[in-house]
């Protein structure tokens, strides 16, 4: 479809702005312009402008400014060519279309949606005619006054297999049938999809009915589901649908919030209630396109579930797929209900402004993944605890944005440290009475050893290593640029690499040893790091060894400052604390420093025999 500069003045200058614009926002006559208070931002006094000369809208306060197109993409949540598509036909243009066959199916998608209509208007009136009385009944069980029912257009399908095709009787069964409106099986004679069951159109961004959700009326059916919706036809495709959106956009306008609840009767019941910024997917967990249209319209669409073991596995399915999407600034927030409440049930024992407020303090994507994989499982031993970071490193992996993606891992481990290895609380220290144990007695030389082990001799080694690796791959300095930013490292020869990249350097050997002269520093020499023969500082190693090689370096010198401190603060107990579980966790974390520096060490040794030496596929190091 070619859509030509020409062709879209036209459109433009056939179609007036402030005419559009006067459907969702009140606009006041002001000279040769038109003023009003922002529709995009809460404001009491008007800096809002319209103006159909010039064809454009602007406000002076938030700087929203475009045209009749970009107002109904932006206000009205619609698709740029949605927004072309309505606004040609309220001017009387025909859309181009790319080629013949494009045409036909435009035609064929025309000739559906006058199908869904006609089915529409035929559920309204049954739901008016006597046999829509239960259907009547159950919607006053609901709360749902007389607008709530006309606004969302509900409806009624009576019993009766043919009961549908009887009523559309001009409409061929073929186009029954391609709608979704008739089921074919075989050579069986097709019936009516919806039967007994009171019916809710599902509107599309433009607000036409592109399919159709059915609720049973009759308990006693067991067999059947309780809610039905329409299957993909080519009008509806239930994972790029969200039902509402067509009027929660514009709310959204005003609230600067988009709420996502399970389905669409508590996208009612809300909107009944006054919080008219409601959407729901379609049977289906929040998809990835669902995820993007929802930021087109606010950066944090906030995700509301039920507070049972169903509505936890909703919200985490919606994190996994929202993971991999993330980029700067956009996310999704999360609001759990009380237990066996859903959005209707809370509203109606506490009132809409329970609902309100939990709205207002919903809790980070990153908050929820967190306590979810923390409550999955027990940590009751070591392999509980590895499971547990396990999980957290593998949604991590998931995040396509890098920044992000190196946020989030800081953040989970430091609360997976803290959680893991929580601080014990100090005990004033008594002398041991009869028939208890005397606690451990401060050793001098003890006390010497774990000093000279928290000083960590090949630390700066394994640092002057690292930089010189850098120097020698400076295109690696990108990868890792985030890590030594965020890390706490001594050599400030580390913190000056990492600078390059913020300062623009060229990622080259030369300009980064400028980097580090302009400051003071010197690269480092080979004496530096003569005790860690590393296979990326060999000089023919291979290039993809090297930078695995280096990858894992760095993780080494990043992770180790945080065992440190947690080793030094438990020798500093140990020395005031003489207690047996004083003395426990120092020794336990001694250990584990123990077993950090023999990880370098085996680094060092299985790289010193052969350039770029071995490692196994995910990265580890060959034994």
């Amino acid at each position: 479809m070619t859509l030509t500069p020409q062709w879209l003045d036209e459109l433009r200058a056939r179609v007036t702005l402030s005419s559009v614009i006067s459907r969702t926002t009140r606009l006041t006559k002001a000279g040769h312009e038109f003023k009003a208070c922002c529709p995009f931002h809460n404001e009491k006094s008007p800096s809002f402008t319209v103006n159909d000369q010039k064809g454009f809208y602007h406000c002076f306060g938030c700087g929203a400014h475009g045209d009749v197109i970009r107002w109904m993409t932006d206000q009205r949540g619609l698709s740029f060519m949605d927004a072309v598509k309505e606004l040609a036909s309220e001017a009387g243009m025909e859309v181009p279309a790319p080629d013949p066959r494009a045409a036909k199916q435009a035609e064929q998608r025309d000739s559906l949606h006058d199908v869904m209509k006609a089915a529409q208007d035929w559920f309204a009136a049954m739901l008016a005619a006597p046999e829509g009385e239960r259907a009547r009944a159950y919607l006053a069980t609901r709360g749902f006054d007389a607008h709530t029912v006309q606004r969302f257009g509900f409806g009624y399908a009576p019993e009766g297999r043919q009961a549908l095709k009887a009523a559309l009787k001009d409409v061929p069964e073929a186009k029954l049938i391609e709608a979704g409106l008739r089921i074919a099986v075989d050579d069986k004679e097709p019936y009516d999809r919806f039967r007994g069951r009171l019916m809710l159109p599902i509107e599309d961004a433009r607000g036409r009915v592109i399919a159709f959700g059915g609720r049973i009326l009759d308990a006693q059916k067991t067999d059947a589901p309780k809610y039905l919706n329409s299957p993909d036809t080519p009008l509806f495709d239930k994972g790029r649908t969200l039902y509402n959106l067509h009027r929660a956009g514009p709310a959204s306008r005003q609230t600067g919030r988009i709420v996502v609840v399970e389905g669409y009767m508590d996208v009612i019941a809300l909107a009944a209630a006054g919080i008219a910024d409601a959407v729901a997917p379609l049977g289906t967990a929040l998809t990835e396109r669902q995820i993007e249209m929802l930021w087109r319209l606010v950066e944090t669409p906030v995700l509301c579930f039920d507070g049972d073991a169903a509505g936890q596995r909703a919200a985490m399915r919606a994190i996994t797929r929202a993971l991999p999407l993330l980029r700067p600034a956009h996310s999704l927030r999360i609001v759990r209900l009380p237990a066996g409440l859903d959005p209707d049930d809370l509203i109606k024992r506490d009132g809409v402004r329970a609902m309100e407020a939990l709205l207002a303090q919903p809790a980070t994507l990153l908050d929820v993944l967190w306590e979810h994989e923390r409550d999955a499982a027990p940590l009751t031993t070591p392999e509980d605890k590895a499971g547990l970071k396990a999980r957290l490193m593998a949604h991590v992996d998931t995040i396509a944005d890098k920044d992000i993606q190196a946020l989030y891992r800081r953040e989970l481990l430091e609360r997976f440290s803290a959680y893991a290895f929580p601080r014990r609380e100090q005990r004033e220290w008594k002398p041991a009475g009869r028939g208890t144990p005397a606690p451990a007695r401060s050793d001098p030389a003890q006390t010497g050893r774990l000093r000279r082990a928290v000083a960590g001799g090949a630390r700066d080694a394994l640092a002057a290593a690292v930089i010189a690796g850098l120097l020698r791959h400076p295109g690696e300095l990108a990868r890792h640029a985030e890590a030594l930013w965020q890390a706490d490292l001594a050599d400030p020869r580390l913190a000056a690499l990492a600078d390059a990249m913020d300062e623009g350097v060229p990622l080259e050997t030369a300009a980064l040893a400028t980097i580090l002269a302009k400051r003071g520093l010197a690269a480092p020499n080979p004496d530096e790091y003569a005790a860690l023969p590393l296979g990326f500082l060999v000089e023919d190693a291979p290039p993809k060894q090297a930078r695995a090689d280096l990858a894992q370096a760095v993780g080494l010198l990043v992770e180790r400052p945080a065992l440190e401190r947690a080793l030094a603060e438990a020798t500093r107990r140990f020395e005031s604390d003489l207690s047996e579980g004083a003395y426990a966790e120092q020794q336990r974390l001694l250990k584990r420093k123990l077993d950090f520096d023999s990880r370098l060490r085996q680094m060092a040794s299985a790289r010193a025999g052969a350039p770029g030496g071995a490692s196994n596929n995910d990265g580890t190091m060959a034994d």
